[in-house]
């Protein structure tokens, strides 16, 4: 049996995650590797009926703990109706987002709040004990240029975070860069401003060296 995998993919509005996690997984099963693909906020049911909470209505919807507990409520039915249940059957699953976004949201885009960080890991503590990402990739992308990719999807009214001040993104992107910087064994940062198929191949490559 192949050895079941977490990947998650973090980083800002706009930087390609969707694209790029389709891409891997179309790798992986080329490769004879079972896959799941799965998000955050949503990735089961009870979870997508928060999403809807948390990613539509005005800025100042929730305040930071409403919307923590939120996020916390949704990652754990995501982790005991989807993820766990996947790798406990050999599955990889590539995840687009994880607990590092809210980390990144939470804790930074805001402004950096101790008290909320710590509230913050010890919900995740509550919720998921010591189980963390076998690999994180994050795709790093000037904010400005994210935001615009962003605004050009058709259709999407899921919009209360890419309508946060653009001091919000920059504080959110240097957050996941911290985080990078902090652990990396875990964490792998890429370049998400070139052609899809170049930041694939360095995720590919990274994928390889990474977890043999």
């Amino acid at each position: 049996m192949q050895k079941a995998r977490f990947i998650t993919f973090e980083g800002g509005e706009g930087a390609g995650k969707s694209t790029q996690i389709a891409l891997l997984a179309d790798y992986l099963q080329k490769n004879g590797i079972d896959v799941v693909c799965t998000r955050e906020p949503g990735g089961s049911a009870g979870a997508e009926e928060i999403r809807n909470l948390l990613v539509r209505g005005g800025n100042a919807r929730w305040d930071r703990l409403t919307e923590l507990l939120l996020f916390s409520a949704a990652r754990r039915d995501h982790l005991v109706k989807t993820i766990l249940p996947a790798l406990n059957a050999g599955k990889t699953v590539l995840s687009d987002r994880f607990n590092d976004s809210t980390v990144a949201y939470q804790c930074f885009g805001y402004g950096f709040d101790e008290t909320i960080y710590q509230q913050v890991n010890h919900l995740y503590r509550l919720i998921a004990g010591d189980f963390v990402p076998d690999l994180t990739f994050i795709l790093d992308i000037d904010p400005l240029i994210g935001l615009k990719r962003s605004m050009k999807r058709q259709g999407n009214d899921e919009q209360r975070f890419e309508n946060m001040d653009l001091s919000f993104h920059k504080n959110l992107r240097d957050g996941f860069l911290k985080l990078a910087s902090e652990n990396p064994q875990r964490y792998a940062v890429i370049n998400a401003d070139q052609e899809t198929e170049k930041i694939h191949q360095d995720i590919v490559t990274t994928l390889r060296e990474r977890l043999k």
